[in-house]
């Protein structure tokens, strides 16, 4: 029996020349107890369908209902929980769940309502802080806080749009457990808006995604046996084969290529005399040590004495190798990473790039942030321009644009390079970081997760681009990443971090799958789900604090 259901419905924003549809004929039931997750990429209307589900927006056209009355409005019987956690700061957890209780249940008793703001509390695993506020909570915990609150309203249906999204992987990890068996009590009718394939599957009955044109595509049954385990699944063919078909799906109607190959790079040499950026690198006399860490240590001063946040970090890395570092939060990966780009001092021990100590910041180290720090009122050439003016003081003015033009049409911003980056999404603001990166033409590529911040499908893409780029380089890499399928899709060797402090490296493990790499021929690749299984082994061993073992050689 349908309990929602929309009827040919579309919705639009804007007027006249303005005007964007972003839904478009979309016939949707979802069945009493079932849970639906709607996978998509950003901007395609998920957010809108869900708030078409939860009587924040009206249809244009078209009809949605539920148990069979149109929906005119919000109710407490579809609760919504949102990306951001929208706590009331001043009132501890208890009063934020209290909110909900008293909004509901007026008829109860103030024992009754209390007993109630407890078993929710206790639900979501925070009767140790029934009485903090949400400053003093971690994001996990608060965005714990706002599914309970949810909960407490007794919807008859749970809609959950995009809540694990801004968390890291292991706390995401840990509430996608708990939404399952959350939902396996009383088996209320969830939607879940998503981006993350792996998700979709661990939770839904039934996966839909929603197309970049506003339209909703072929549905994905979900007959894997409850409860489900992440470990588990990774040997179970039906999951592999299921999500080889998602993937495949979305990637062939969501990602097209936006590279063009029309300009030619110019013949230019960079300062720091690195080799260019179309041709082979050179052969380093020390190639097998081109970047070397040597027993690298970071402590920082505290109030209770010295912390070691990474201890004995010993590794060697090729000229034109790529390397991903991989752990749990707080492990020391951004650490070894500005050390390494020079922002960071060095405790003790050492770093050398092609012979010569790491002192201080250079261009010849680029960085790749999490967020791409680009002046908002300057072009996306402008931004680029600004480190290939310094890097290349002996081209000509029409050189060095022609090197800027190149790295931005290669990432795929040919029709976007005259935009202010304020105007551009966090998606092409990503962009013309990794373009500006490579146009500096390094000996030495920092990535210090550069997709975190993005949405599971545009992470995707630009895996891609930034793979299609290196290759035409083969600058020497280090990415810093959660991300296991990251990891693999990027990297000649993973170097797994134990947890800090005094972190330091727990294993490394060699990828041997052949270049150039996509992330369609990685599922099919007989070896791909080894590697998988030995990361994530690897985090589960350490997810609960386990100290370092003694560390194979780098």
């Amino acid at each position: 029996m349908s309990i929602l259901e929309f009827d040919n419905v579309n919705k639009g924003f804007g007027d006249g020349a303005e005007r964007s549809e972003i839904l478009k004929g979309i016939d949707l039931k979802i069945e009493n107890g079932e849970f639906v997750a709607i996978l998509g990429f950003s901007g395609t209307g998920k957010s809108t369908l869900i708030n078409l589900m939860a009587g924040l927006e009206t249809p244009d056209t078209g009809s949605v209902t539920f148990k069979g009355k149109t929906i005119d409005g919000p109710s407490p019987e579809r609760g919504l929980v949102f990306q951001s956690y929208s706590l009331m700061p001043w009132l501890t957890v208890a009063g934020n769940i209290e909110l909900a209780i008293n909004a509901v249940h007026t008829g109860k008793s103030k024992s009754e309502r209390k007993a109630l703001i407890d078993k929710y509390i206790g639900m979501v695993g925070l009767s140790h802080a029934t009485h903090r506020r949400p400053a003093e909570l971690s994001g996990g915990m608060r965005q714990r806080v706002a599914v309970a609150r949810a909960l407490a309203m007794n919807p008859e249906m749970l809609l959950l749009d995009e809540p694990l999204s801004a968390l890291d992987a292991l706390t995401r990890a840990n509430l996608q457990d708990e939404i399952e068996q959350i939902w396996e009590q009383d088996r209320k009718t969830v939607v879940l808006i998503t981006n993350d394939v792996d998700e979709a599957i661990l939770l839904a009955d039934r996966i839909i995604p929603l197309n970049p044109d506003g339209t909703l595509g072929d549905e994905f049954k979900v007959s894997i046996p409850r409860p489900r385990d992440r470990t588990a699944m990774n040997h179970d063919a039906q999951f592999k084969k299921l999500r080889a078909e998602v993937t495949k799906y979305l990637m062939d109607v969501g990602i097209a290529a936006k590279i063009e190959d029309s300009r030619v790079l110019p013949d230019v040499t960079p300062i720091h005399g690195a080799p260019k950026a179309y041709a082979k690198a050179a052969v380093s006399p020390i190639e097998d040590r081109y970047l070397q860490y040597s027993q690298l240590c970071k402590v920082y001063p505290t109030p209770k004495g010295p912390l070691t946040v990474v201890e004995n970090f010993e590794l060697n890395l090729k000229q034109g190798e790529f390397v991903s570092l991989i752990g749990h939060s707080g492990c020391g990966k951004s650490t070894v990473l500005t050390m390494t780009a020079g922002l960071n001092e060095i405790s003790s021990g050492a770093i050398k790039l092609d012979g010569r100590h790491v002192e201080g910041a250079d261009p010849e180290r680029a960085v790749v942030f999490q967020s791409p720090s680009l002046f908002p009122w300057l072009t996306a050439k402008e931004n680029v321009a600004i480190g290939v003016d310094r890097v290349y003081p002996k081209a000509t003015q029409p050189e060095r644009q022609d090197v800027v033009e190149y790295y931005l049409e290669r990432v795929g911003l040919a029709d976007a390079m005259d935009k202010p980056a304020s105007e551009l999404s966090n998606g092409m603001r990503q962009r013309v970081g990794i373009a500006r990166a490579f146009a500096l033409s390094p000996k030495l590529l920092l990535l210090d997760e550069p997709f975190g911040m993005l949405d599971s499908l545009t992470r995707w893409e630009l895996q891609e681009v930034l793979m299609e780029v290196w290759s035409r380089t083969k600058v020497t890499a280090v990415c810093v990443t959660h991300d296991v399928d990251e990891a693999i899709l990027l990297a000649d060797r993973v170097v797994m971090m134990t947890n800090g402090p005094r972190a330091t490296i727990g294993k490394i493990m060699d990828v041997t799958l052949p270049r150039p790499r996509t992330r369609k021929a990685l599922l099919e690749h007989s070896d791909y789900y080894a590697y998988r299984e030995e990361l994530l082994s690897f985090l589960e061993e350490y997810e609960h604090g386990a100290r370092p073992k003694k560390k194979e050689a780098a």
